[in-house]
């Protein structure tokens, strides 16, 4: 028999599920299965667990026939558990390292028929909580029952700091109830009638704080579903085992204890129904106080209990509201002292798109912009272009910064970042579409819809992601980068990969437009004579191979450096091969934009060249490290070389959402002999390497059929396609 069954009910967690079970199999002990239940997830979490249980035989995965919840969900896994032991863990936490091997070592050792284990907290912000919880595991004699310690009823009531004996289980009944707080219900009862209980005082669960999402942070009527699960924890615990003066008082409070918790916080029971809610919390404080009393909490806490004793709502409000507002007060204090340093360095502009943002929205003005007002281009591009067709009503307008103007396509509609038009623009535009996210003072108005279309598919880990990558991280503000992704109404992606990593990388809530990337509707739709012209403007003279070349940025590395020698490449690739080096937008100068290169030699340099989707027209192979430009390429069907000299480096200090040398796009070369060898035997474009390129199409490229731009378009403009 298997030892542990590992029972993970998933619902909308593709963001965070291949965390959760590589955190699992990438452990040494190898004596445990995971029984997934897909709940009916709408997301792409069900394609995960398919692809997760098709590679390794320990994962097991249960559809469930309708949506079930979290409770019940958790009880259908119980049913397909074969373990000796189940542990109840959720889809979005994961299990450090060498968890496994620590509980199978506890449960050996002391045959418990429940083990409590230790966890931490972590934020979305990348801080981490280990809690007091781990102290007084600590504390806990090797085996015993409640009444021998009682202060297991302190430790937080939840499911998966548990891992039950199976046979206890189902010898006794004890399954989840459905609806909200449903760990109430079970963990109190199996505790109280268990017999051997153990703990692990180390770090086995990482707790994931989620900005979004969270059923703790929804604000509704449900709650009142605590009290239901109190009762029935109540009702099992009288059932099932005979607790003392001292655990009855104990249990006692922490129910008191839990109700007041839910209360008191602010994102949870709606204001009208808050009286009742205290009037319930009376009720059950008059209906289970034991005989015996309990041990009043004391100093404010113990104030609310004696209120909540006596049903006295108004003072209890009263009570709990000063205190609140005392707190609130200090932080306005020393807020309003930094806003008013702040204030008094603004610029006038701001000034004036303040005064701008008091006047109504203009509901005919879309704007527009790309890569920090860099010009006319990427996705925001196409989108203009589609909406000129199917949106005409809407009048267009883009932001450029001042170094770019002399640039844009003649005629184009355009304000200048930084001036006066430009903040009007920013502060009433009804439509805001972006590839990077707008400057950090910008305010998201109600009525305005913001677009956020991305500028590549990606391979390096982003947003939230990087807190485990942190050499590379640029930005340590993780907190301002969520309050940017915040003012999101949309979120466009390529195809299910990207909206799986920007569902991890900005948890936020937005909706999530997976329709392909507009840019690449272009490249879809290309024809021969189309790459021919774009050729010909470059001044390529026909018969040549075009090699384009385009390097990512690194971090690490002082701007300007290289990993390969475009000079000693152009010489060996020989004279009928063009090579186009087209540098990272983060190295190209202002005054490089818009600059077309001129004909001639061997290489010509392409950074300033305002849209690089002619310059992948004219390209025969597309030759690059790690940059967003291979799932572009791609979609044209023509071969991509992968040159990673230094891939290791660059997993490990940028982090990667894939292992690009196992799925590469095309021909991979770790080093410079074997990259020319490549060009010069011909293997960038045998069989071997088209192979690999279908495959990386067939995964990424299955949503770019042309009309990318116009599913946007229809979405966001013109309200269609709900």
């Amino acid at each position: 028999m298997t030892l542990l069954s590992i029972v993970v009910p998933v619902y909308k967690v593709q963001g965070y599920l291949r965390q959760c079970l590589d955190s699992m199999l990438s452990q040494s002990f190898t004596d445990f299965e995971i029984v997934a239940v897909d709940d009916c997830s709408p997301d792409n979490s069900g394609a995960i667990l398919a692809e997760y249980a098709a590679r390794d035989p320990r994962v097991r995965m249960v559809t469930a026939p309708q949506n079930l919840g979290l409770g019940r969900a958790r009880n259908l896994g119980l049913e397909h558990a074969t373990g000796e032991y189940v542990w109840f863990v959720d889809s979005d936490d994961w299990l450090s390292m060498g968890s496994l091997s620590a509980v199978a070592a506890r449960l050996r050792s002391t045959d418990a028929d429940v083990l409590l284990v230790g966890w931490d907290r972590v934020y979305w912000d990348g801080r981490v909580q280990t809690g007091s919880a781990k102290k007084k595991l600590s504390a806990a004699p090797k085996v015993f029952s409640v009444e021998e310690w009682p202060k297991v009823l302190e430790i937080l009531h939840v499911a998966w700091n548990k891992v039950v004996r199976r046979d206890f289980l189902l010898r006794l009944g004890f399954v989840f109830e459905a609806g909200w707080y449903e760990d109430v219900s079970f963990s109190f009862p199996v505790m109280l009638a268990a017999p051997r209980i153990s703990t692990l005082p180390r770090t086995c669960v990482h707790y994931r704080q989620r900005r979004t999402g969270a059923i703790t942070r929804t604000k509704g009527d449900r709650h009142f579903e605590v009290f239901d699960h109190w009762e029935h924890a109540l009702e099992l615990a009288a059932r099932y085992a005979s607790p003392g003066d001292e655990v009855r008082g104990l249990l006692f409070r922490r129910m008191i204890w839990h109700f007041l918790a839910v209360l008191r916080h602010d994102a949870r029971v709606p204001g009208g129904s808050r009286a009742r809610f205290f009037g319930r919390m009376n009720e059950m404080y008059r209906k289970y106080l034991p005989p015996a009393g309990y041990p009043m909490p004391s100093g404010g806490e113990g104030v609310r209990y004696k209120l909540v004793a006596r049903g006295s709502y108004g003072t209890f409000k009263l009570v709990d509201t000063s205190m609140k507002a005392a707190r609130r007060g200090l932080r306005l204090v020393r807020r309003s002292a930094g806003h008013v340093k702040r204030r008094s360095r603004q610029a006038f502009g701001h000034l004036y798109y303040q005064l701008q943002l008091r006047l109504p929205v203009d509901q005919s003005l879309s704007l527009y912009a790309a890569y920090w007002f860099r010009g006319v281009s990427c996705n925001p591009a196409a989108i203009a272009a589609e909406a000129a067709v199917l949106a005409p009503h809407l009048r267009q307008l883009w932001v450029v910064g001042p170094a770019r103007e002399g640039a844009l396509p003649p005629g184009t509609p355009h304000v200048v970042a930084g001036t006066l038009p430009y903040y009007k623009a920013l502060a009433r535009a009804r439509y805001l579409v972006n590839n990077v996210n707008w400057p950090h003072r910008m305010v998201k108005r109600r009525g305005t819809t913001h677009v956020m279309t991305h500028h590549g598919t990606p391979l390096k880990m982003m947003g939230m992601d990087q807190l485990d990558h942190p050499a590379a991280v640029t930005d340590h503000d993780f907190a301002g980068q969520m309050r940017r992704a915040d003012r999101w109404d949309f979120s466009v992606t390529a195809n299910a990969h990207t909206t799986i990593a920007w569902d991890s990388a900005y948890p936020c809530d937005f909706e999530t437009l997976e329709v392909g990337y507009p840019r690449n509707d272009r490249l879809a739709r290309a024809t021969p004579a189309e790459s021919a012209a774009m050729r010909e403007r470059l001044g390529i003279a026909p018969g040549r191979r075009v090699v384009l070349y385009m390097p990512t940025h690194r971090e690490w590395l002082p701007a300007g450096s290289h990993v390969l020698e475009v000079e000693r490449l152009a010489a060996a690739l020989g004279p009928d091969t063009v090579l186009l080096v087209r540098e990272h937008y983060f190295h190209v100068p202002a005054e490089m934009s818009g600059q077309t290169p001129s004909s001639g030699g061997r290489i010509m340099d392409v950074s300033g060249h305002p849209v690089v989707e002619d310059l992948y027209l004219a390209a025969d192979v597309l030759l690059t490290d790690y940059s967003s430009a291979m799932f572009d390429f791609a979609v044209l069907d023509r071969p991509v070389v992968v040159y990673a000299p230094d891939w290791q480096v660059y997993r490990e200090l940028r982090g990667t959402y894939f292992d690009l040398l196992a799925e590469p796009p095309g021909a991979v070369a770790t080093d410079y002999l074997a990259l020319i060898d490549l060009f010069r035997s011909g293997a960038y474009a045998d069989e071997s390497s088209a192979a690999l390129r279908a495959a990386f199409r067939a995964r990424f490229s299955y949503l770019d059929d042309g009309h990318a731009a116009e599913r946007v378009v229809r979405r966001v403009f013109l309200d269609e396609n709900r």
